[in-house]
Order: structure tokens, then C-alpha cells, then sequence
């Protein structure tokens, strides 16, 4: 074989397979029928179920792990080309692809709806998924989150719809084929990657420019960044904008009712009823990590979970907190993600939190990045205590703990960031 052909391949090795978007993508080769196997540095939730079900995971990296029956190798856009088990495959000839890369050959295949842009694309992937699986049209989907109703990032479906999460990180979301393109915002993100604006503008334009004269880019085209990106396409541009339904919502906040509209409008374009479309979302409880309750300590402080970790994720959950617990004290424990993140938005982290009474900040995850000294986490306090009146201060990952059961029942208190910060509420015993 010279091209993969998927019908061909019956065992997958994943490399980082404890990954959101990978574990989606493994399970489901799995439902396929076909052998799945992996690696990652640590277990997880994820990584448990996965075995579960019958992955065999490794937890130390190596070239033995790559068995002589593996015939095609997914990893991350983290891992290196150095990695022993990708090293091994490739001078074995065998099959290598990225993530993004084996989403684009499932999407190929498929009626893809792929839901891009800086925040929000996680809950309206989510929310279009909803809509559809109550609509009966049966989609497969894979979503970088948990959703509520499954308890799974993927879901199994037998018509041609496919409903994806688009990530624009490294243009990874160029590897699809998009016959409805969702884009809910640009901003300046990934900056790591990406010089500017523009060169984020580009990445969407490009990937906007795929689409058929017969597919449809739905999106506020009046959104200060994006004209650059709709202007002179030759699509169907629709503008979410226009639906004015009254949406009722258990989530909070004005940010999740503009993905509701967005996701409604997709539904339109794929012959659900509006009726249809609002009455599943009434019911939608949102995702895994997305202002997720995760229970009350002892003394009675409420705990939520929540993957905001840009600035303006921050000031849309806080501004939701406030509207929700209007008569409580908000505290803020933040993980900072990626030292360039918190570099390169120092000052917009520094207002983000004005919306908390006390902010608590860990050390920065670095993730995929090397330790730069000119950047950390009591930088970032000194940023937030130029804009709070409230309380901010550093502590440890070993502090949170402290922080949360010194809690009372007038208290809320937010899990905030990408990395690995929802581990402390695990070790709490929280009453759901």
C-alpha cells in the first residue's frame, strides 16, 4: 500500500492517546471493529475507561511498543519526530499521521459540520451534536470535551453527518473537508504559533476558502475580525446573528446564548425545525469542564471546573458566575497554560479577573513549552492586583487544597485553566 486506506488497516497505535481529541479518534477505530492500542505519560479518566474497553495503554514510551502488527500510527502536533515509538514506525515504513490529519480522511468520507474559532467551539460542537442526535439524524461526533448525555467525547453515528471540533492551533484545521463551516470568533490566540491577527485571519480564510459554492460558512460576519475572513467568498454566508428566538438555556451567560444561536442556525441549514432545534437546547447541561459543578466541600462552598484559560474565557465565565451567584464571594484558583499564553496576554489577564473577590494563582503549565524565566505566576498576581481590589496571591498546586476547604457556605469557588488543575478537586470528597 502506498495511500492509507483505512479499509486495510487493522491495528492503530496513538501516540498521546489520553488526549482529548485523540481518545475520540481511538474510540472510534474501536467501534470500527479494529485494534487499538496507545501510549501517554500518565493514566487518567480518560486513559482508564479507554482500557476499559479494551486498549492496551503504555505508560513509559518506547520502540517495543509499536508491535509488529501495528500498521498505522496517530499522534499529537506535540510529539516530537524523536519520540522512540515514532521514530520506530517511520523506519519501519510504517503509516504516520497526526490527529488533525486522521480527522481529515474521516471527513473526506463524511457531510462534515466543523465548528472552529478562539472560544466557544467546544460547547457548540456540543450543542449541534444535541440537536441533531434528538433530531434522529444519527451524527458521528467527536468534540475536545466530555458531553453531559453520553459522558463521552465521541459519539457513534450511522448517517453521513459529521459533527467536528476544528482547531486552528498549527492551521491543524486545514486537514478537514467542511461542507458547513461554523466559525464562532477570531482572536489573537496561539501566538506561540501564529505572528498576528492577521496571520490567524489568514489560517481561517484558508481553511473558509475550502468550502463549495454550495456549502455554507455560518458566522457573524459583522464580527470586528472577520470580515477579512467572509469577504468575496463564494459560499453561503450565514449570519447566526439573525436568529432572535427567545433561547432558554440552563448554562449561564450571554457567550453560550450566541453559541446557541450559531448551533440553531446550523440545525436550520440541515432541515431541523426551530421548534426542534430550541427545545433540545433547553435541555442541554453543557460539558465535561465547561463550568462543570463538581460538588461542595464540607463546610459548604460550592466548587465548579471550567477550561478558561484566554481572557476573554475568563471574563465570560466570571461575568456568568456574577449572573448566576449574584450574593456570594467568587474565588478564583487559576492555572496559567503555556508560558508564551501568559506573555503574550499579560495585560488582558490582568483585568480579566475583576470580576472575582479573591484569586489564587498556581504556577504556570507549561505543557508542550520550555521553562522562560521571563515570565511566571507571581508576574501575573502583581498584573491582577493593578485591577482588583480584591485578594491575589500565588500559591502552590499543594495550597489549593488549603484554599478550598478553608471555604464557607457563602462562597463559590472556580477551578480555572487548561492544564491539569481539575486534579484538586478530585482529592477534595465533595458532596454532589
Amino acid at each position: 500500500m502506498n495511500t492509507l486506506d483505512l479499509a486495510h488497516i487493522k491495528h492503530i497505535h496513538f501516540i498521546g492517546i489520553g488526549g482529548i481529541g485523540m481518545s475520540a479518534l481511538a474510540r472510534m477505530f474501536l467501534f470500527e471493529g479494529k485494534t487499538v492500542s496507545g501510549s501517554d505519560t500518565s493514566r487518567s479518566v480518560i486513559t482508564d475507561d479507554l482500557e476499559k474497553n479494551g486498549v492496551k495503554i503504555f505508560y513509559t514510551q518506547t520502540a517495543d511498543n509499536i508491535s509488529s502488527d501495528v500498521d498505522l500510527v496517530v499522534y499529537t502536533i506535540a510529539i516530537s519526530k524523536e519520540n522512540p515509538e515514532l521514530s520506530s514506525a517511520i523506519e519501519r515504513g510504517i503509516f504516520t499521521h497526526t490527529y488533525s490529519e486522521m480527522l481529515g480522511v474521516v471527513s473526506k468520507e463524511k457531510f462534515t459540520i466543523a465548528v472552529s474559532g478562539t472560544h466557544g467551539k467546544t460547547t457548540t460542537t456540543a450543542m449541534i451534536a444535541k440537536i441533531l442526535i434528538d433530531a434522529g439524524l444519527d451524527p458521528t461526533v467527536i468534540v475536545g470535551s466530555l458531553l453531559s448525555d453520553q459522558k463521552s467525547n465521541f459519539v457513534a453515528g450511522k448517517s453521513k453527518y459529521f459533527v467536528v471540533e476544528a482547531c486552528e492551533y498549527k492551521r491543524s484545521f486545514l486537514n478537514l473537508h467542511p461542507n458547513i463551516l461554523a466559525i464562532t470568533n477570531i482572536e489573537e490566540d496561539h501566538l506561540d504559533y501564529y505572528k498576528d491577527i492577521k496571520d490567524i485571519q489568514s489560517a481561517f480564510r484558508e481553511l473558509a476558502g475550502k468550502i463549495g459554492p454550495k456549502d455554507f460558512l455560518v458566522c457573524n460576519p459583522n464580527d470586528k475580525n472577520l470580515p477579512e475572513v467572509v469577504s468575496g467568498l463564494s459560499v453561503n454566508v450565514c449570519d447566526y446573528t439573525n436568529i432572535d428566538s427567545k433561547i432558554s438555556l440552563i448554562i449561564p451567560g450571554e457567550h453560550n446564548k450566541k453559541n446557541a444561536r450559531l448551533a440553531v442556525t446550523v440545525a436550520l441549514i440541515l432541515g431541523v425545525s426551530e421548534e426542534d432545534a430550541i427545545k433540545s437546547l433547553a435541555s442541554f447541561n453543557g460539558t465535561w469542564r465547561r463550568f462543570e459543578y463538581k460538588g461542595k466541600t464540607k463546610k459548604g462552598a460550592m466548587v465548579y471546573d471550567d477550561y478558561a484559560h484566554h481572557p476573554t474565557e475568563v471574563r465570560a465565565t466570571l461575568s456568568s458566575a456574577r449572573e448566576m451567584f449574584p450574593d456570594k464571594k467568587i474565588i478564583v484558583i487559576f492555572q496559567p497554560h503555556l508560558y508564551s499564553r501568559t506573555k503574550d496576554h499579560l495585560k488582558d489577564f490582568g483585568s480579566a479577573f475583576s470580576g472575582a473577590d479573591s484569586v489564587f494563582c498556581m504556577p504556570i503549565y507549561a505543557a508542550r513549552e520550555p521553562f522562560d524565566p521571563s515570565i511566571s505566576s507571581e508576574i501575573l498576581v502583581k498584573e491582577i492586583e493593578k485591577n482588583t481590589s480584591g485578594l491575589a496571591s500565588f500559591i502552590t498546586f499543594d495550597d489549593a487544597k488549603n484554599v478550598i476547604e478553608s471555604a464557607g457556605d457563602s462562597d463559590v469557588i472556580f477551578l480555572m485553566g487548561a492544564g491539569d488543575i481539575n486534579k484538586v478537586a478530585d482529592t477534595l470528597g465533595l458532596y454532589v
